[in-house]
């Protein structure tokens, strides 16, 4: 199975859900500052890098996890995916999109943003990690209904 964590830009809530289901971050703590930034591909992904797959990692049962930002192409950007992999001959019920934009607050939107959008990174950084720590509990509990359903839990 491949697992893909999407959001609006793939920079921000993806890739810190990304990061529990592979286990760099604890679902019993609240991360700092600190390992949130050190996190792969948090506030990197650029705006022409939406739609692409990003690997993250592999959980313990040795799926690939990645990230992707999908713009407001929701839709069109699964259908897109699905459509590579029939094109390279796979299977598309092996893969399992998790969108994490439900637990995305308005810290994170103004401060992603701001960071990535407007390239005022000093401004829109520490909003977007205040926000990530707020939204800590809901992206935790996304991750593990994607858990569940691949039976890791």
């Amino acid at each position: 199975m491949k697992i893909i964590y999407y959001c609006y830009g793939g920079t921000h809530s993806s890739p810190i859900a990304a990061a529990l289901h592979i286990g760099l971050l604890p679902k019993n703590k609240c991360p700092t500052k600190e390992e949130i930034l050190r996190l792969p591909w948090f506030d990197k992904v650029t705006t022409a890098q939406r739609g692409q797959l990003f690997l993250v990692g592999k959980d313990r049962a040795g799926n690939p996890v990645y990230v992707c930002g999908r713009g407001r192409e929701k839709q069109g950007i699964t259908q897109a995916i699905i459509s590579g992999l029939l094109l390279a001959e796979g299977d598309p019920d092996e893969l399992l999109f998790v969108d994490t934009l439900p637990a995305v607050n308005l810290f994170m939107r103004v401060g992603g943003y701001l960071s990535r959008r407007f390239n005022l990174v000093r401004i829109g950084r520490p909003l977007v990690v205040y926000g990530a720590q707020l939204a800590f509990p809901r992206l935790v509990a996304l991750v593990e209904q994607a858990q569940e359903q691949l039976g890791l839990i």
